[in-house]
């Protein structure tokens, strides 16, 4: 998902240095969306990069970049959020 507006991303999607989100025109190859972004470590970062990125929400072309597990789904698209909608509806007839 976006990290700012939570739109979904598919299980393998994996974000080009110039993707941005369909939903919110939001960068996705940002540091925040990184599974080596650790806030803390040396520049935020468990990889030995070569240089601060300062701006952690903009693109940046660092080669380490690997898409945080935390911002994919997982399975739940939103057809099956919206069959457990639907399911939920139906159920709340018979007051279940």
């Amino acid at each position: 998902m976006c990290y700012k507006c939570g739109a979904l991303l598919a299980y393998d999607y994996r974000p080009g240095f110039n993707d941005t989100c369909d939903r919110c025109g939001k960068d996705l190859h940002v540091c925040l969306m990184c599974r080596f972004y650790t806030p803390g470590a040396h520049w935020d970062c468990r990889e030995t990069i070569e240089e601060l990125v300062a701006d952690k929400e903009r693109r940046n072309h660092c080669d380490f970049f690997i898409i945080s597990e935390k911002y994919l789904d997982k399975g739940r698209t939103a057809d099956s959020k919206q069959s457990d909608e639907a399911k939920r509806r139906f159920n709340s007839l018979f007051g279940e």
